[in-house]
């Protein structure tokens, strides 16, 4: 099963249009995940052409936004469960939030946004990722999604690249 994960989108703002090396990733998904930060529904509209598509608001989505994810999805893929929210809130780091979010569930991994900062780690027996963005890479060299390939064996590869026309 191959799941292309990615958030922080920000379009139209950010970015205009999703960057071709994402939707190149997004042909042959079985699953895509969004961390929320859409900004805009026509994004959410796009990669639903692709794959199916889990997503959650972030702390910019608007109504338009909300009415169609939840705050945080739990879910199964792959035979993984997955805790997905944003992670934006008060206090703590982003990545304690989105991994207090699911402190109650029995969870393989925990997907989450709001930083834009890459992240591919283990924590505690989960596996926490972040994708950083596509389009909005802040002060980091690279824009970043995460292709997330569930078989015999588990495998996270996180995508760097350096244009996101």
């Amino acid at each position: 099963m191959k799941i292309v994960i990615t958030g922080d989108t920000h379009i139209p703002g950010r970015g205009s249009k999703l960057p071709e090396r994402l939707t190149a990733e997004c042909r042959d998904a079985d699953l895509i995940i969004h961390t929320g930060d859409f900004r805009s529904p026509a994004v959410l509209d796009e990669l639903e052409q692709f794959a199916e598509v889990c997503g959650v608001y972030g702390n910019i989505d608007g109504e338009d936004i909300q009415a169609r994810v939840p705050r945080r999805q739990l879910f199964e893929a792959g035979g993984l469960r997955i805790g997905l929210v944003h992670g934006h809130g008060e206090k703590k780091t982003t990545e304690q939030r989105a991994v207090e979010a699911f402190a109650e569930d029995d969870v393989d991994v925990i997907v989450f946004g709001h930083s834009h900062i890459p992240v591919v780690k283990y924590f505690k027996g989960m596996m926490l990722l972040n994708p950083g963005s596509p389009t909005d890479k802040r002060k980091l060299p690279y824009y970043s999604f995460i292709v997330l390939t569930i078989g015999e064996v588990v495998k996270a590869d996180l995508v760097l690249f350096g244009d996101k026309g």
